[in-house]
């Protein structure tokens, strides 16, 4: 969703789980662009056999929808990252008033967070604004870093007809396209030594 006037850009929903329905208030900010429900809902579809009790990283939260979803379906904890003081301001007041204090929030640039201290998480949300192709440093950075846990899921959304240059050893679960939005769930395999 893209910004450009004053005010308030509205409202999206989570769409699944213990937070069914709850509303969250969207900044309108240029770029930002919260992941469509329909794409929401077959994401958490395939990640459903997995979610509960995972450890993510929302890179890029914007919003924070991603992460929140999967709070709201059982992951044990989100850390979101978000550089936008605005965005990072809306996500805390959204999580505050939903009472999801599992999720946490940290404004930096996502490529400064993932030169800290890496923990390995078992699901990484990846959708960086489209219009500054962060998707292979960032995923470099994922990979060689120790973000991700051995057998770890990788969510990247890109623009439609842009597969990005990831890992060889990111394998392709399933994808799919809505209006203008590719997205795509990888699969991490032990990269060969």
């Amino acid at each position: 969703m893209n910004g450009g006037g004053k005010g308030t850009a509205g409202r999206i929903r989570i769409i699944g789980g213990s937070l069914r329905n709850s509303r969250l208030d969207v900044p309108e900010l240029p770029g930002l662009r919260p992941t469509p429900e329909r794409v929401r809902e077959t994401l958490f579809n395939w990640l459903a056999p997995v979610i509960d009790g995972a450890r993510c990283l929302d890179l890029c939260a914007g919003t924070g929808a991603l992460g929140i979803e999967a709070l709201s379906r059982g992951a044990a904890g989100v850390q979101f990252v978000e550089r936008d003081t605005c965005a990072a301001q809306a996500l805390r007041a959204n999580l505050a008033r939903l009472e999801a204090d599992a999720g946490q929030v940290t404004v930096l640039d996502a490529g400064l967070f993932l030169q800290g201290a890496a923990q390995p998480y078992d699901l990484v949300f990846l959708d960086p604004p489209f219009a500054l192709d962060l998707w292979p440093a960032l995923a470099r950075q994922l990979e060689q870093g120790g973000w991700l846990a051995a057998r770890g899921w990788v969510y990247v959304e890109s623009p439609r007809g842009l597969a990005p240059a990831l890992p060889p050893n990111w394998q392709l679960h399933r994808e799919g396209q809505a209006g203008e939005v590719r997205f795509a769930l990888y699969r991490r395999a032990l990269p060969l030594s």
